[in-house]
């Protein structure tokens, strides 16, 4: 599944209040399993920043935020090559895992769309 197919599932599922609600408690179960938050990490961690997009969204990110995002990483790929988790304190709880980079791609996504409309009109004769 590429990054913008991710999206859009997504958006399609908050679209529709009754298949939020049955997916809800799997979406949690499944990010209790995914073990990310025993690293310390957030959801936006994990997003895969090979893409232009996702670059650009880094690229603003407050110096603020894209430190703990680098601490992060850092601390992650720490404890993966000790084969450790962290100490139940320091792991992200589930309340502290807010979406930091998604409204940055949300934002760069419709500033593409919208300079790709105005650079499709055509002059009317």
């Amino acid at each position: 599944m590429t990054f913008s197919s991710g999206v859009a599932l997504r958006r399609a599922i908050l679209a529709r209040p009754w298949l939020h609600k049955m997916m809800a408690p799997i979406a949690e179960k499944y990010t209790d399993l995914a073990g990310y938050r025993q690293l310390g990490l957030v959801r936006d961690d994990l997003i895969a920043d090979e893409n232009e997009t996702v670059q650009e969204a880094i690229k603003r990110l407050p110096p603020k935020v894209a430190y703990d995002r680098v601490y992060r990483l850092r601390r992650a790929v720490q404890c993966s090559l000790a084969h450790t988790i962290l100490p139940k304190e320091e792991q992200t709880k589930p309340e502290g895992d807010i979406s930091y980079l998604m409204p940055y791609i949300e934002e760069i996504e419709r500033e593409r769309k919208e300079r790709e409309e105005l650079d499709s009109l055509t002059r009317a004769k």
